[in-house]
């Protein structure tokens, strides 16, 4: 499986790119799946969502994604009437925020490693723990923050394939 483009999520004012995919746990745990299509290899979950933590709680605040149908899916397609944002109470699980440079590429999901994460953990929907795990220290030259461009651009440090 390739890298992954990560769902976003603004916290503390800051965009930051998600290692977790909360939507998932609600298609999971029933709620209505779309049948989305996979725009590239970078993406076959079909879609990107946009989160937000508003007084500690976790919100879906916007949804770009490609439906078989050709037709774009938006927050509307998963959550209709619900409005601009919608609260997260299905998502009980801990949020990873990559931060600093690249430490190492792994080609598959999420499994690249940065000099630290940033870790929200989550109660049906409620910030309920954040820390941060430190992971070591990046090359001057390696790639900043968790994105489509470090991960296709760097490949594997070391000169392996």
């Amino acid at each position: 499986m390739t890298a992954q483009t990560p769902e976003r999520l603004i916290f503390e004012g800051r965009e930051h790119s998600m290692c977790s995919e909360p939507l998932g746990d609600f298609f999971g745990l029933g709620g209505k799946r779309p049948e989305f299509r996979s725009p590239h290899t970078a993406c076959w979950r079909g879609y990107v969502g946009t989160w937000e933590v508003i007084d500690g709680r976790l919100y879906l605040t916007q949804l770009k994604g490609w439906l078989k149908s050709g037709e774009e899916a938006t927050l509307e397609t998963v959550f209709p009437g619900y409005g601009e944002r919608v609260f997260a109470h299905w998502f009980t699980d801990t949020v990873r925020l990559p931060q600093g440079k690249q430490l190492k590429y792994v080609h598959m999901g999420y499994g690249s490693t940065y000099e630290r994460d940033l870790l929200l953990r989550f109660s049906k929907g409620e910030l309920i723990e954040r820390s941060v795990r430190e992971n070591g220290t990046g090359e001057p030259d390696a790639p900043e923050g968790y994105g489509i461009a470090a991960l296709t651009t760097l490949g594997n440090r070391s000169g392996e394939s």
